[in-house]
């Protein structure tokens, strides 16, 4: 994999590195830099808040001309960014310390979904009420540091793994014993439509929560242009409080780029990621921040459970809060 990283940052030096593209503008407007943004899943709510910053204009008054690039299974989000490929990525906080042990020095600089929204989903007249109750289930999923911590010690000792393949097509069919992985906005609504009420199992709830959506960018293109990463950032999280105030335009925009959602898909995933984006508690001046002991805490979590060698902490942190609109070098 080490190989596959270099060969990519390669690539990236070649197709011009870290460097932005500044538009020049007629008339004695201020220049416009153009961005790239890489999405890790195609259009969906999860994503909302960057497409509303395009949709609101708030990376246009940044000074930003911001291309949205949808995923997809398989799309290297973490690897495009560290090779230049993409000046900006989204990406959960898991997904993130993987690659950089992998040496792709990457950091994540805001977080809109401060709790995550990954579930075991079981049906609603199951007698399950923690993963505890999951003894003698056949459980769904992948192989993920989430499923690799729940096997370390959440999960009974009984339970059968299966793979995961998308949807709720099984989930569905079998009418006992069975569990699934899902986001809590996305495969709950599905599984709904076909007539199947859910119980859902929040793996925040065991104390393995990493942050979701982050926007990330390379060190490298962070230090060399820090007031871009600045605005980016600010003008993000802009665009995400005002998708969860408001999503309707932003979500015939995110229909257009994605047909095989529906404006009801939408409408429940923002419902179900409002709470997740702004706990409890929680402050507006407190929006996308991270906290370093739950990055520690985070890393600490996957090297138990097998995720991470007890040697990826070479890179440092996975994070930075220098690029936060309340936060400034130094504080």
């Amino acid at each position: 994999m080490k190989r596959s990283l270099i060969l990519i940052a390669l690539l990236g030096i070649a197709l011009g590195g870290c460097a932005p593209r500044d538009t020049p503008q007629s008339d004695g407007a201020e220049k416009t830099t153009s961005l790239t943004l890489q999405l890790n899943w195609y259009p969906e709510a999860e994503h909302g808040g960057y497409y509303a910053a395009d949709v609101e204009g708030y990376y246009k008054e940044a000074g930003l001309d911001v291309q949205i690039l949808p995923g997809g299974s398989g799309v290297p989000v973490v690897q495009k960014v560290a090779a230049g490929q993409a000046d900006f990525g989204v990406a959960n906080a898991d997904r993130v310390l993987l690659l950089r042990a992998q040496e792709a020095d990457v950091i994540a600089i805001m977080a809109p979904l401060q709790d995550s929204p990954r579930c075991l989903m079981v049906r609603s007249d199951a007698e399950v009420e923690s993963f505890s109750d999951l003894a003698g289930y056949t459980i769904a999923m992948g192989s993920e540091p989430y499923s690799d911590f729940l096997r370390n010690g959440v999960l009974p000792a009984d339970v059968s793994i299966v793979p995961y393949n998308g949807g709720v097509t099984q989930f569905v069919a079998r009418n006992k014993n069975f569990a699934q992985q899902g986001y809590s906005f996305s495969e709950p609504y599905f599984a709904q439509q076909e007539g199947v009420e859910p119980k859902l199992l929040m793996v925040s709830e065991t104390g393995f929560n990493p942050y979701t959506s982050c926007l990330i960018v390379s060190r490298a293109f962070a230090e060399e242009n820090p007031d871009v990463v600045r605005n980016m950032v600010a003008a993000s999280i802009d665009g995400w409080q005002a998708y969860l105030k408001s999503p309707e335009e932003t979500n015939q925009l995110i229909l257009q780029e994605n047909s095989e959602l529906t404006p009801e898909i939408l409408r429940f995933g923002v419902n179900a990621m409002k709470p997740l984006c702004v706990p409890e508690g929680s402050k507006k001046s407190d929006f996308g921040t991270m906290d370093a002991g739950r990055w520690a805490n985070l890393r600490e979590q996957m090297t138990q459970s097998g995720s991470l060698d007890s040697n990826s902490d070479e890179l440092g942190a996975g994070f930075s809060l220098e690029f936060l609109p309340n936060t400034r070098p130094g504080d």
